[in-house]
């Protein structure tokens, strides 16, 4: 299960900071942000209209605090399953109230990425392990996640994102797989079999190595191909090539996988 998390701080710094620490693990941490609220009462509502599976919440805010808002999220449960709670806050010493209004987690601030992806991680294994919610109730209390809009990729040292629009091809290449767009390649962790299963709306399977993008494709052609494990790998093949929009670059289709290309470009 890829968490859906809500963020709750009074601080726009602070809210800041958490957003660009999740962009920061999403690679090795998957999760969906799915909104933010500086206040109790937005947070009520932000919530009650994501659902989130887990919030980030903050124990010191004007009004109702962070605490008085977890107990009102307990009391709003009623038979849908309520959110998991990650106290992050500059205080430790509120950690015997957080876990009084079932936290989940406390985390004080500054937060460490690598405390923030082992929280996240727990959390999810604990939602995907608890009881199924009933069916009548299940519409409700269990929305379907969205899917992923964005890959995160290495570059200068540290995790962007690049949309999953722009994405024109992937291909596994030693122990990364290369992410290709219109203008630049980067490099990712993911492999290729988990995207995919997770995106086979989006992208489609040319070769062993390599998906594509569905909408990415404007023809194919014939090429000359050096064979990497289909026949005489030291002679070089005539094979079918997809054409891809926005780039020279041909990618080659193996006989497995032309029939399913053929039908795409018909």
């Amino acid at each position: 299960m890829i968490p859906r998390i809500f963020i709750v701080d009074d601080e726009a710094p602070a809210r800041a900071r958490l957003s660009t620490l999740l962009s920061d693990i999403v690679a090795d941490c998957p999760h969906y942000l799915v909104g933010e609220a500086a206040h109790a009462q937005a947070a009520l509502e932000g919530i009650a209209a994501t659902a989130p599976d887990l919030v980030l919440l903050d124990v010191q805010m004007p009004g109702m605090s962070g605490l008085q808002l977890a107990e009102q999220l307990m009391n709003k449960a009623g038979t849908a399953e309520p959110p998991l709670l990650i106290f992050v806050t500059a205080y430790d010493d509120y950690a015997l109230n957080a876990f009084e209004v079932q936290a989940f987690d406390y985390l004080v601030k500054p937060v460490r990425a690598a405390r923030l992806a082992q929280a996240i991680a727990r959390a999810s294994r604990v939602r995907r392990a608890s009881p199924e919610t009933p069916a009548a109730n299940a519409e409700a209390a269990a929305p379907a996640a969205l899917p992923r809009q964005h890959f995160a990729v290495q570059e200068r040292g540290r995790m962007s994102l690049v949309p999953m629009t722009e994405v024109l091809y992937l291909k596994a290449e030693l122990k990364y797989v290369t992410l290709r767009t219109k203008n630049k390649e980067y490099l990712i962790e993911d492999s290729l079999v988990s995207i995919e299963e997770e995106l086979a709306a989006h992208f489609v399977r040319v070769h062993r190595n390599a998906l594509v993008a569905r909408n990415a494709i404007v023809g194919v052609e014939r090429g000359i191909y050096l064979a990497d494990g289909e026949g005489d790998a030291d002679k070089p093949q005539e094979v079918w090539q997809v054409i891809l929009r926005d780039i020279d670059h041909r990618l080659p289709i193996s006989r497995r996988q032309w029939a399913v290309i053929k039908a795409l470009v018909r």
